[in-house]
């Protein structure tokens, strides 16, 4: 190891001491550990997938011929050995993570079997909802017998499909509140993740699922007055972003960080769509009685979100100064206002771009104040998309629209270069 010759180097020239090298030896010999444990894991995890998923295709290929009582029994052999290898686990492996994630993803995926198996064979009526349904029920204990994060994130990803079946492919169906009871019953096991292992590579998957998780499923309830999920989707993006800019997931890289990357790019994403005119005119066509929509699930959803964001966005003006609220944050607050607004003026489509304009602009200053590249170029991509955005809608000439390019393209050079050349100064 390279490191090794370093530090005897430099212990003999007395620049660090015996037991600082000592340390440093140890904490490298740690991480390397870490890495060989997350590899076996992996490796231990995609093991177990690959051998249910062969026992299926060789079942598959010779179920035909076999026997009512030997389709049965294979139905079961499966699913009662990979109980038996959780149960060991439970109770001999219980601090071996690749034991316990292996044995409760082949559980996990010997359950659906089963119950695919059985269905199939006595000819038992149902559809794919309740087969997933039933799926996702019973592989629920294992999450909690096992402590298993693997298998919280084979559930999330379950019911997630469940409510694009039930809400989306088979519209219009009953199944949506049965999603958001089940989402609500993986949460616990969320929270002791977050509190007993908050770096862990599973933490940071679930990060970035379960968010993605309600934000594909928000739009199974819409009914009639879909329009009003534009709300309720703002809020959620908000939402997100709060609790991304939370004391915990602040500190996080943006890696490890789902909720604030989601967040931002969902609102600024909206922001986009709603610049153009369309959605504003269809908006005020429509005949609106207020005392139908009050009971409508989409207005319902959009009143609980926004509470839940504007309560965050409270406790964050409390913790911190108005001055280092950041931009997106009371975004949610201020669409809302909008689209009142956009209910009986088209002014609003105007306060959209400008909107949009102004965080181009903001966060531009940002990337200056930051001497961040990063951050400036994502400033300017934002007034390009929108220059481009309205390059599709408005009737100036083209000149005039090759013009702004021309404009914002030598934006970007020159930005870059000032940023540059003042790194050189400075350094």
């Amino acid at each position: 190891m390279k490191i090794l010759k370093d530090l005897l180097e430099l212990q003999k020239e007395n620049v660090i001491s015996q037991e600082t090298a000592t340390s440093i030896i140890k904490y490298y010999e740690s991480q390397k550990g870490n890495t060989t444990n997350r590899l076996i894991l992996v490796f231990g995890i995609l093991g177990a997938i690959l051998i249910g998923l062969g026992l299926i295709l060789i079942l598959a290929h010779n179920w035909d011929e076999l026997p009512r009582l030997l389709k049965t029994s294979l139905a079961f052999i499966p699913l009662i050995i990979s109980q038996g290898l959780c149960l060991y686990g439970l109770l001999k492996k219980q601090d071996n993570a690749v034991w316990v994630e292996s044995s409760s993803t082949l559980l996990f995926f010997t359950i659906g079997a089963s119950i695919a198996l059985v269905a199939q064979i006595y000819n038992i009526p149902g559809n794919t909802a309740s087969f997933l349904f039933t799926w996702m029920i019973l592989s629920l204990p294992v999450i909690y017998l096992l402590r298993s994060s693997i298998t919280a994130i084979l559930f999330v990803s379950g019911i997630t499909y469940y409510a694009c079946h039930t809400g989306y492919w088979n519209y219009p169906s009953e199944g949506k509140i049965e999603y958001w009871a089940l989402f609500a019953m993986v949460l616990p096991h969320y929270y002791l993740l977050y509190k007993n292992k908050p770096k862990s590579n599973f933490m940071t998957i679930l990060n970035w699922l379960i968010p993605i998780s309600v934000i594909i499923t928000l739009g199974t309830i819409g009914r009639s007055s879909e329009y009003i999920l534009a709300i309720a989707y703002f809020s959620l993006f908000g939402l997100l972003y709060l609790i991304g800019d939370s004391e915990f997931f602040s500190s996080q890289s943006a890696r490890i960080n789902g909720y604030k990357s989601l967040g931002a790019t969902g609102m600024i994403s909206l922001l986009l769509i709603y610049s153009f005119d369309e959605f504003w005119e269809h908006l005020r066509r429509r005949d609106l009685i207020f005392s139908e929509i009050v009971a409508t699930p989409e207005f319902v959803a959009s009143i609980i979100i926004s509470i839940l964001a504007l309560v965050l966005f409270i406790i964050q003006i409390k913790k911190e100064s108005v001055k280092n609220i950041k931009p997106l944050s009371p975004l949610f607050l201020i669409f809302i206002m909008v689209f009142i607004l956009g209910l009986f003026s088209n002014l609003s489509v105007v306060i959209i771009n400008l909107i949009v304009f102004s965080l181009g602009i903001l966060t531009i200053k940002e990337g200056a104040k930051l001497d961040n590249l990063r951050i400036l170029n994502h400033g300017l991509l934002l007034i390009t998309i929108l220059v481009v955005c309205r390059f599709f809608d408005t009737d100036l000439s083209f000149i005039l629209r090759g013009a702004l390019f021309v404009f914002v393209g030598i934006g970007f050079f020159a930005t870059n270069y000032w940023m540059l050349k003042k790194r050189k100064s400075n350094g």
